[in-house]
């Protein structure tokens, strides 16, 4: 009792007595004292400009490099949701797959891939210049140059070792990732690993940079708008095109040559399902996906300063909201089921439309766009399964092809001219057919095209080489078996 009041009386003044050299509530902190200067607490006019400059930057580049952290965590949502919509037998083998993919693609993407896509880019002034990207290899054709592709920024060399150069390798580097996973999904469980391995690197460094050149780096397609007057050249604010469209068509691809899995169609023409496994594990996928989106449209601005962001991440909400509803309720209207699956596939359908109007268009326009996205998904799902023989376990090509395309041309439409005023150089805002600028949509329907053509030629003439070399298909027998341990040496799940 005896050291009980004294300790009462103790907290009694240190609850009521706060020091005066505390600052809770953080008003007092940060004071000109903070400004760097050559005299502490007198910064010269000049001294607060550069401070003010220098955080600027600062926050763009913490802003990129965390958005791009959620990227990164995408591929463990598409991990889930591929492995989760296979078989058990292959759960070691499609994971496998999705792991690897990013650290062989990140390899790629720093040898040349970065260098083919943004080597010419320019200076990105919210980045703080990204000195060195200055050299696009170009031909001129009917009066013009069109660029072709980057030539700068091998191996991330000296040349460009920067700090904004560097933020913007690791934000377009999980972009990337993105583009290769997509065909580990609807070549899954028949691809032959060390196949895989080498389209990891073919990707990474040729296909997708060159693509992304051509819209994001400075390339041909950016500057339609410039050469002929077609709007802002083709826009793709996060990668509708250059992301999904680009990995869907590259599935389209892969899925063709390399066939259906054993079982899947009847000699009769018949079409068999081959259910999931996992229905909890890819809907959780799915979530971790919405929840890494903040990161891939949001982002995109490279700028936390750019206060657009809040409009682009309420219009990606809404387009994946709109999206899995209305998939299940054609499902159940359709065929009397809700269909979990397609709920997933609808909200990721969403996702993808969105991703390239994002920053152009208002809430309502978002809906619309992600609830026609939840409609296309599932009518092009059951066209390319039934119709075309195609085999796509996890409806990658649906989801990410069809709709990347859909993405574009949304943008094309519903744009309405509230934002991207000078976007690839065109003076005044990016607006489309329905506000009054039927060229905008003549540009993103040039560029998804273009984007068709380039990729699946390019690529199915890759893996028929694949097919013809090192071989594309697993066994028939390890197929049967399963590709856990003929492939990987190890059970997914002991049972």
């Amino acid at each position: 009792m005896k050291i009980f009041i004294p300790l009462m009386i103790f907290v009694f003044i240190a609850i009521a007595f706060p020091a005066f050299a505390q600052d809770a509530a953080g008003t007092n902190t940060g004071t000109i004292n903070d400004v760097t200067a050559a005299t502490a607490g007198k910064p010269t006019l000049d001294e607060i400009g550069a401070q003010a400059g220098h955080n600027k930057i600062a926050i763009n580049i913490m802003w990129t490099l965390i958005t791009g952290f959620l990227v990164m965590f995408m591929q463990a949502g598409f991990a889930l949701v591929e492995t989760g919509f296979t078989q058990k037998k292959n759960v070691a083998h499609t994971m496998a797959m999705n792991f690897m993919i990013y650290v062989i693609g990140l390899l790629g993407f720093w040898i040349c891939g970065f260098a083919f896509m943004f080597g010419g880019v320019g200076a990105l002034g919210v980045l703080g210049g990204t000195p060195g990207l200055t050299h696009e290899f170009s031909v001129n054709l009917f009066g013009h140059d069109f660029g072709l592709w980057g030539n700068a920024g091998y191996f991330l060399n000296s040349n460009v070792y920067d700090v904004g150069v560097f933020a913007l390798f690791l934000f377009q580097m999980v972009f990337m990732d993105t583009t290769a996973t997509i065909p580990t999904g609807a070549m899954a469980e028949r691809w032959k690993f060390k196949s895989f391995f080498v389209f990891g690197f073919f990707i990474s460094m040729f296909v997708y940079p060159i693509f992304g050149n051509w819209v994001w780096g400075g390339g041909w397609l950016s500057q339609l708008g410039n050469m002929f007057h077609l709007g802002h050249g083709h826009v793709d604010f996060a990668g509708s095109s250059v992301v999904h469209m680009v990995g869907g068509v590259a599935a389209l691809a892969g899925a063709i040559v390399i066939g259906p899995r054993i079982g899947k169609y009847g000699k009769d023409g018949t079409v068999n399902t081959i259910p999931a496994h996992n229905i909890p594990m890819a809907l959780l996928g799915c979530f971790i996906l919405a929840f890494g989106w903040f990161g891939f449209n949001p982002g995109s601005t490279l700028a936390g300063s750019d206060l657009r962001i809040s409009v682009i991440a309420v219009n990606t909400m809404l387009a994946s909201a709109s999206g899995a509803v209305i998939a299940a309720l054609y499902m159940k209207a359709k065929y009397g089921k809700w269909d979990p699956g397609m709920m997933a596939n609808g909200m990721l359908a969403g996702l993808v439309a969105i991703t390239a109007p994002c920053a152009f268009v208002t809430a309502t326009s978002a809906v619309i766009i992600g609830a026609i996205a939840g409609l296309f998904v599932i009518w092009a799902y059951f066209f390319i399964d039934r119709k075309l023989k195609i085999d796509d376990p996890v409806g990658a090509i649906a989801v990410h092809g069809v709709n990347g395309f859909w993405g574009v041309l949304s943008l094309g439409l519903f744009a309405d001219g509230s934002y991207g005023d000078g976007w690839n150089g065109v003076h005044g805002t990016v607006k489309g057919l329905f506000y009054g600028d039927g060229s905008q949509f003549l540009a993103e329907l040039i560029g998804g095209l273009t984007c068709f053509v380039f990729v699946f030629v390019v690529m199915f003439i890759f893996f028929k080489i694949c097919a013809k070399t090192i071989g594309l298909r697993s066994s028939a027998a390890d197929q049967e078996a399963g590709l856990d341990i003929p492939e990987m040496g190890v059970h997914g799940y002991v049972d």
